[in-house]
């Protein structure tokens, strides 16, 4: 669901075209100094993140940490934030290329290649998303690319640099993924309704009706084929190495994903969560998301443990959909603003949504150089981490001080890394 990933040529009003994907319409890259978000060479940061690691993944809800904005944790946002970039960067957006769809660089280069630099981590696992939907004969008629069913979707890292284990006071895994990139993923992204979830997953809910999720979601996470195992299985059996691997030492999973990914994150987090019951401290760290799931779903996580801080931008229209969300009353499950009617057409239709974890909610219009952007750029990763640099608190919006943390050559020019 990145806007700016593909540019879709149609008008809504008129008969459907096919999306086209234009060197324009690739997501620009965010250029991220390494001096402002790195805190290597910070005591005080070091020894705050050693000492309350389980503060910043999210044990009490970052309670006291989001308004104002804490500066570790802010540091900690924004250096998740660059692995989400590395995985935008490493993804091959290239129609004209046989390739397209795939990953560019080697799993082992892939954060040095992508100019992810000094990261400390080492990729372990890349991963793939299956579109489910059943294509008619016709479509492997046109370009490969409109019918590319499974697609480079992000990759697993572990912390392998030993400085860098001590100042975050544990080794932790990430796991990234990037946001929509091809057009069945962006036909995915339609199936807005709500669906159960699989039998293997335990979904009894708390309102008497089980834990349902966006259909086109979860179609990318447990949809495999012949040639391309599930996301779902993929993730499975990369933690149980890993836990397998370093289960005996202070460890954390973080998964981290802008747009589509964030969602897919989401349910990462979930099926972990659900699947290995000595998972360690799971914590999703969430960019322009798009809602996920029912009520059912929130509490499931919740009683799981799951943690997630989303980070959402108020101008950013795929952070409102899809469906409706509820209000929280134990009492009631109320559509917030429709008639009684409307609210039950809405039920029937399983439209019903609820949005997850903790928000950290931020403002383009807020931002002097952000506030005439236009619908796509609201939902960039780049203008996600820009406002997350700049951002004080509710009562301060912006830093005065506030260095940009990408050019404009960067935008303009994602291919170019500056060395």
């Amino acid at each position: 669901m990145r806007l700016a990933a593909i540019a879709v040529t149609f008008n809504p009003f008129t008969s459907p075209a096919t999306p086209k994907l234009t060197q324009s319409s690739i997501p620009s890259t965010t250029t991220i100094n390494p001096l402002k978000i790195n805190t290597h060479e910070n005591p005080q940061f070091s020894w705050k993140l050693a000492k309350n690691w389980m503060e910043y993944q999210g044990i009490n809800n970052w309670e006291g940490l989001l308004d104002p904005l804490d500066d570790t944790l802010r540091s900690e946002i924004l250096r998740y934030g660059q692995f989400v970039e590395a995985a935008y960067r490493s993804f091959d957006f290239d129609t004209s290329s046989p390739t397209f769809g795939s990953c560019k660089f080697s799993k082992n280069s892939l954060l040095t290649r992508s100019c992810i630099r000094e990261t400390g981590y080492k990729p372990i696992k890349n991963l793939r998303a299956t579109c489910g939907i059943q294509l008619p004969g016709w479509i492997h008629r046109g370009p490969s690319w409109v019918s590319t069913q499974s697609s480079w979707i992000g990759y697993v890292a572990v912390c392998q640099d030993k400085e860098e284990i001590a100042r975050l006071g544990r080794r932790d895994v990430v796991v990234v993924f990037r946001g929509t990139a091809t057009c069945l993923e962006w036909l995915e992204n339609l199936r807005a309704t709500l669906t159960s979830l699989p039998d293997d997953v335990p979904n009894v809910g708390s309102h008497g009706g089980g834990a349902m999720v966006e259909s086109g979601f979860l179609s990318l996470y447990t949809s495999g084929n012949a040639t391309c195992p599930s996301l779902q299985s993929m993730v499975r059996e990369e933690i149980g190495r890993v836990l397998e691997a370093y289960g005996d030492e202070p460890l954390s999973l973080t998964i981290t994903g802008h747009s589509l990914g964030a969602a897919l994150a989401t349910l990462a987090a979930y099926d972990i969560n659900s699947n290995f019951g000595n998972a360690p401290p799971v914590t999703v760290i969430s960019f322009g998301g798009p809602r996920v799931g029912n009520q059912s779903f929130r509490c499931q996580l919740e009683k799981r443990g799951t943690k997630i801080l989303r980070i959402v931008n108020s101008d950013d229209l795929i952070t409102k959909v899809p469906g409706f969300v509820i209000e929280n009353n134990d009492m009631a499950v109320n559509v917030a603003g429709l008639t009684s009617w409307v609210q039950k057409r809405v039920e029937e239709a399983q439209l019903v949504y609820a949005d997850v974890g903790q928000e950290l909610r931020l403002s383009s219009k807020e931002c002097p150089h952000l506030s005439k952007g236009s619908v796509a750029s609201c939902h960039e990763l780049s203008t996600y981490l820009e406002l997350v640099n700049g951002f004080v608190g509710s009562n301060c919006p912006v830093r005065a001080t506030a260095k940009r943390v990408l050019g404009e050559h960067h935008r303009k020019n994602w291919h170019l890394c500056s060395l």
